[in-house]
């Protein structure tokens, strides 16, 4: 029978470095992975990330039970078989922060609501909880925060110890435990009682806040994104900072920054209806100027500076106004756009040009037979695709 790996984080959290021994040398993913008699680093598992550190000074790139052992996956290989590991405190500290945190705010949850934690994830920068809700206001969401930093204020004792199968029964556990035989408990005195293996602080103060971000509707629950410790303060700072420089540029206190800006989005979209409204009396007159212009049906152009829907607005003003074919190219950034346009009376099915002319553009397009829009990539040939359309268009004006 292999014999399993000691799990020191279970007996100490705050425990740093580590002696072991070797038991088994194997690879992963054509990487050198070591099994040791005893280990301080946290596998993968339940939503918490693994630790970080090295093992002998070599960078352990990945932790994982494999078989109730610790699989250590290292970027080099190991030649000794006596080892000393080395986990990265402020990962661990920073784990344990965002995982406490999350059984506080998941009981909260549970507590004011009676809804349950369907899934927890604790990522790199930000953590997130999925609970069995249909909806929730701001108000709601507030309360919970309100409750999950009163117990971390009030820092509550924090325990972990193993207990038997049968007597989960006489423990108030948030949810029935998932693994069976031993079980090990996280309580946080009169507050929460969850199975779990994770890695924990002692008291509920070591949070030192949770701030939840950001909610989302998912598989008709809700999301919750959240910051606990470090990450919380981080974000605060942060934002703090982007008040401040909002509030030198408006001129105006921190406090008057959301109605300045209310202010400045009803101002703009203003004077972007105001400038639409101008943009497209200047593009009549355009169309009438070109009509003036032209010596035959077809009004050929090439533009640059200028964007597709200011020259699709201007070919459809010019079809408006009388039997016009109107074959636009623009010139972009390492792009062509075509815009192929006929009066209706004309009886000219415009899409006829998408075969003949996308492929000189190499281009991908389509539309109705009045208008056809078409993206090209080859800039060289734009103006031979559009000879080449004025071609067919004239073949058949003739015919």
């Amino acid at each position: 029978m292999n014999k399993q790996t000691k799990r020191l984080y279970f007996e100490n959290p705050y425990q740093v470095e580590f002696d072991a021994k070797i038991i088994e040398k194997t690879t992963y993913e054509e990487k050198s992975a070591l099994i040791l008699d005893k280990t301080c680093f946290y596998p993968e598992s339940g939503g918490q990330p693994s630790d970080k550190g090295t093992i002998n000074g070599i960078k352990v790139i990945k932790v994982m039970e494999e078989n109730s052992r610790i699989l250590h996956v290292l970027e080099e290989d190991v030649f000794s078989v006596d080892i000393k590991g080395v986990i990265d405190w402020t990962v661990r500290f920073d784990y344990m922060q965002q995982h406490t945190g999350q059984h506080i705010l998941s009981q909260s949850f549970d507590e004011i609501y009676n809804a349950e934690t369907l899934s927890f994830h604790l990522g790199d920068k930000i953590s997130s909880v999925e609970i069995d809700l249909r909806k929730i206001t701001e108000e709601e969401v507030e309360k919970v925060e309100r409750l999950a930093n009163k117990i971390v204020f009030q820092d509550r004792e924090i325990k972990t110890y193993f207990i038997k199968e049968e007597e989960t029964q006489s423990i108030p556990l948030r949810k029935p435990p998932k693994k069976k035989g031993l079980i090990r408990i996280v309580e946080i005195s009169d507050f929460d009682y969850s199975a779990c293996g994770g890695t924990h602080l002692h008291r509920t103060g070591e949070v030192g806040i949770i701030k939840i971000l950001k909610l989302e509707r998912i598989r008709n629950n809700v999301r919750f994104e959240f910051l606990c410790g470090k990450r919380a303060l981080q974000d605060y700072t942060r934002k703090n900072r982007d008040l401040r420089h909002l509030s030198n540029e408006l001129s105006v206190s921190e406090g008057e920054i959301l109605n300045s800006f209310e202010k400045l989005v009803f101002e703009l979209k203003a004077q972007k209806k105001k400038n639409k409204n101008t943009q497209e009396k200047l593009i009549q007159y355009e169309a009438q100027e070109a009509i003036q212009r032209a010596r035959e049906k077809i009004i050929k152009e090439i533009y640059s500076g200028r964007n597709p829907e200011e020259v699709r607005s201007l070919a459809l003003n010019i079809i408006k106004k009388g039997e016009y074919v109107v074959l636009y190219g623009l010139k972009a950034e390492k792009r062509v756009h075509l815009v192929l346009a006929s009066s209706e009376t004309l009886d000219i099915d415009m899409r006829e040009l998408v075969p003949i002319v996308t492929p000189m553009i190499k281009g991908k397009g389509g539309g109705s037979p009045s208008l056809v829009q078409i993206v090209g990539e080859d800039p060289e040939n734009l103006e031979l695709a559009l000879d080449r359309a004025y071609e067919y268009i004239n073949n058949r004006l003739t015919d």
